[in-house]
């Protein structure tokens, strides 16, 4: 009788954990957990299961990342005085982190007890697809926080309305693509040595999704120096219209919204960076230690993005103070809104 190659429950290859599986094939050599009794000896039901710590720790993020994105979420969805186009772009960035958060769950869970390829792709397509809309909503934030100070006269015309939502169909369409590729055949299940440092995805596949990114990086970065300049630029404005010396708190509020532009552009780069550097010049015979090392930092940026977009603004805290004490501090109610605001 022929015997089944066991399904790696892990989506790095080689794999770093494997499945002590009646088929008799050899465990990995990276992983040292002592001997184990003889397979042949074992029940199916008492073969024990191997889980790699990283994918534990992967997991765990994921979880993290589903229950912080779905308050912002949930207290957007219920506030109807949430849905100006800002917090639209909000809501999109809070959904496509929550999806994430599930998909990283839901592939922990799949991979170490179903051991199903078809639910390794379609797990692993959720992961790209949602990343894929937390970038591209992240880039659409800063599209609109830049027309928001460029057109400050029109902004809030119907026209930015328009635009935003076909933002949104628009990101929200590309990053379905994205991960619908995996499951319609753009993976590498059938020839191994066409894999990337994550398996299922091919080594094409993951470098286009890294020159994306590094794109979209370029793009943001760009929008972000204009903003600066804006910024600068009506604080000078104002400074000379009410005679403000360098010291005022004005200048110290605008200094604070450009540093704070530094904060949100440096964690995007420091969190996904690496991971991105590193897929473009390695494959699978990369040690898979060097892959979690960057992919989990990735993972944190949605981690992050709930407290830098969501939880600092004004509107977005009032509501929160709402659902959880059903009040509003004083302190929160009339803080004026600053440059740092941005």
């Amino acid at each position: 009788m022929s015997e089944e190659p066991p399904v790696t429950p892990s989506w790095l290859t080689p794999d770093p954990t494997a499945w002590a599986s009646g088929g008799g094939g050899p465990m990995d050599n990276s992983t040292s957990l002592g001997t184990l009794p003889p397979e042949d000896s074992l029940r199916p039901s008492q073969l024990p299961l191997l889980v790699n710590p990283w994918d534990i720790v992967l997991c765990s993020s994921g979880t993290l990342i589903a229950c912080e994105n779905a308050l912002v979420v949930l207290v957007i969805w219920q506030n109807p005085a949430l849905r100006a186009p800002m917090f639209l772009l909000i809501g999109s960035l809070a959904l496509a982190d929550l999806l994430a958060g599930l998909g990283l769950v839901l592939h922990f869970t799949c991979a170490y007890l179903l051991r199903s390829d078809s639910a390794q792709l379609l797990t692993v397509g959720l992961i790209v697809a949602s990343f894929s809309a937390s970038v591209f909503s992240l880039l659409a934030i800063t599209i609109d926080r830049y027309l928001s100070l460029y057109y400050a006269l029109t902004y809030n015309s119907e026209r930015t309305a328009a635009f935003t939502y076909t933002m949104l169909v628009l990101l929200w369409g590309l990053s379905l693509c994205l991960g619908l590729l995996p499951v319609t055949g753009v993976n590498c299940l059938a020839e191994e040595a066409t894999c990337s440092v994550v398996r299922p995805l091919t080594k094409n596949n993951i470098a286009v999704l890294s020159v994306s990114f590094l794109l979209l990086f370029g793009l943001m970065l760009q929008l972000y120096v204009q903003i600066c300049k804006i910024v600068m630029r009506h604080a000078h404005q104002i400074a000379l219209q009410h005679h403000f010396l360098a010291a005022t708190p004005h200048y110290v509020t605008t200094r604070k919204g450009v540093s704070t532009l530094a904060i949100i552009l440096g964690t995007f780069a420091a969190c996904w960076m690496p991971f991105t550097v590193y897929s473009l010049i390695a494959d699978y015979t990369y040690p898979p230690l060097y892959t979690y090392a960057t992919l989990v930092p990735a993972t944190y940026n949605s981690v992050i993005n709930p407290v830098i977009y969501a939880f600092r603004n004004q509107e977005i805290q009032k509501a929160l103070w709402l659902v959880c004490c059903g009040c509003v501090p004083t302190s929160v109610a009339h803080r004026a809104r600053t440059p740092s605001d941005v």
